[in-house]
């Protein structure tokens, strides 16, 4: 029997809470036919190979203020260690309470100086989601984290023990976690740092030097803000192979299970956009914010218009009669579109049977769309989507005229919201039970103000209250105010984005109608975790381009300024 010399009170309890703590609840039941693709395995750092010469006996400590969430299993792990190879046989292993003395140590490193890890933490730099700032520089922060920039820095107690090795000892406000929010809230030129999965869309996650934590294409081995729990000193890699699976889940960041949503507002590639086509070239709507679209898991537009194959340039002076050429598809595709919503009222423009053509269109192309269909039934069908783990549920109704846009039993068209607002509000309620992320669009009355009407409010919360996790209205040609909820708010953490603006439209008539906002939804573990507010302004009636810096304060501050007071 090996003399493993151990804390026993503390031990004791710390693996008696181990030992009693509960499994998490089960994933989601999917409808009928839904196939989610293979859960996949976190990443876990490679071993190093190289065989190690102990001579032993080994003496360990966890690291001083190692929080219970890690030392409680690290200590169970320990436990279950009965010796390691040693290159004169079998070396004994001696857990100590300080680790002044030790010869290996657990506790929190640099990701670069910490090969064998046991787990990884990523946290993110957040203010108030009504805030214009995007980004800060590293130094910045690391000024006002030492205190040598009066301006505070927020954290909880963990996040400040696992983020010294990062920022150093740090002269920072420490605050309970729930009352980090309302603090930030509460004090001017404050920035708080919180836990990548701990995100809601109540913060506004800045950019670091223009590193995003929540981009689908982030890369850890540049970003500040990220720990590794690393095994250091004698026998570490023995140790690290028994502890490898110790501690759950190993990185609070996981790629595996994030999905980027991006939403767009209103499409119609008609009129004086299709005209700057046919003088350009057929992709020159989409050649400046391609790029950055593309890079989404799942990319949506709403197509207001049908496609016909015959559809013919008609830029004349307030022509109301809209389509697109089948070819302008390559637009979509150029962006990444995946998904269609067709809740537009120009979608029967031309007629039923420019209807059903363009509904084939989508068909003979798989092109995933929802919102308009055959008859109303099919029209108001949802969209059931999987990516990375996260399930998603795609509604689209229109809450605006013409009657003709309608479908009806027998006729193709959008599903019309007041013919049955019972029945749509059932659906929420019954998908939110079945998938993640139920989103709903709607075609409302066109409104040109970036506040929204007081109707509009209270349906889009309605939706919400139902079990929709991100409310959108389409129809708005301007930008108008969004409505973050976080964690702590009934229904969980959503996004209402009461009107987006245009994106590929001629309107050039107004700087209003010529900004417009693009959501950039991530998605964690089944959650909404954070929304970006990406801005753009039309040129030559059919390109948009980003945004310059003052442009987008302005555009962001207009939409804030019109965010609805909440009860």
């Amino acid at each position: 029997m090996r003399p493993l010399r151990l804390l026993s009170a503390l031990l004791f309890a710390l693996v008696f809470a181990a030992a009693c703590a509960q499994p998490q609840p089960g994933a989601p039941i999917l409808p009928a036919g839904y196939f989610p693709t293979p859960t996949q395995t976190p990443p876990q750092p490679t071993p190093i190979p190289t065989p190690e010469a102990i001579r032993g006996p080994i003496t360990l400590a966890l690291a001083e203020n190692l929080s219970e969430e890690y030392a409680t299993p690290l200590l169970g792990g320990l436990m279950q260690i009965e010796s390691l190879a040693g290159v004169d046989g079998d070396v004994t292993l001696e857990v100590l309470d300080r680790p002044t003395h030790a010869t290996t140590r657990i506790g929190w490193r640099t990701l670069p100086s910490a090969p064998r890890r046991l787990a990884e933490r990523y946290f993110a730099a957040v203010v108030p989601f009504a805030t214009v700032t995007d980004d800060i520089a590293l130094e910045t922060l690391q000024m006002r984290w030492l205190g040598l920039d009066p301006r505070p820095i927020l954290v909880t107690a963990d996040t400040a023990q696992q983020l010294r090795p990062a920022m150093g000892a740090g002269q920072v406000q420490v605050v309970e976690r729930a009352l980090l929010l309302p603090t930030l809230q509460g004090t001017p030129d404050a920035i708080a740092i919180l836990p990548f999965d701990l995100v809601d869309p109540s913060y506004k996650v800045l950019t670091i030097d223009g590193r995003n934590v929540l981009s689908n294409e982030f890369d850890p081995a540049t970003y500040p803000l990220a720990v590794g729990l690393a095994v250091e000193g004698e026998g570490a890699g023995q140790i690290h192979a028994r502890l490898q699976d110790t501690i759950t889940p190993y990185t609070n960041r996981d790629p595996a299970k994030l999905t980027t949503l991006i939403m767009t507002g209103v499409t119609a590639i008609s009129r004086g956009t299709a005209a700057a086509i046919e003088r350009t070239h057929l992709t020159y709507p989409a050649d400046v914010i391609s790029a950055t679209l593309r890079a989404g898991d799942i990319v949506h537009v709403s197509n207001e218009v049908p496609f016909l194959d015959d559809c013919a340039v008609n830029n004349t002076l307030n022509n109301l009669v809209l389509c697109s050429h089948t070819d302008y598809w390559e637009i979509l595709e150029a962006i990444g579109t995946n998904i269609v919503g067709l809740s537009g009222n120009h979608v029967n423009d031309f007629g039923r049977e420019g209807a059903r053509r363009s509904l084939q269109f989508y068909a003979d192309n798989e092109i995933a769309h929802y919102g308009s269909g055959l008859t109303v039934e099919e029209a108001c069908t949802p969209l059931f989507w999987e990516h990375n783990g996260n399930t998603f549920a795609f509604v689209a109704v229109i809450a605006f005229g013409p009657e003709t846009a309608w479908a009806t039993a027998d006729q193709p068209g959008a599903c019309h919201f007041y013919d049955r607002v019972d029945e749509i509000h059932a659906l929420v309620e019954e998908l939110a039970e079945q998938v993640d992320i139920v989103a709903i669009e709607l075609q409302y009355y066109e409104h040109y103000d970036a506040r929204p009407t007081p109707q509009q409010v209270a349906e889009f919360r309605e939706l919400r209250a139902r079990g929709a996790k991100i409310v959108t209205g389409v129809q708005s040609h301007v930008p108008q105010a969004w409505e973050p909820y976080g964690a702590t708010d009934p229904g969980g953490p959503g996004m209402i984005l009461y009107g987006l603006g245009n994106l590929f439209f001629d309107q050039m008539w107004s700087w209003e109608t010529r900004t417009n906002l693009i959501a950039r939804h991530t998605i964690y573990q089944g959650r909404v975790l954070n929304t970006e507010i990406l801005t753009t302004v039309l040129e030559d009636f059919a390109q948009p381009r980003w945004t310059d810096a003052e442009e987008r304060a302005a555009l962001l501050q207009r939409i804030f300024n019109a965010m609805p007071a909440r009860p």
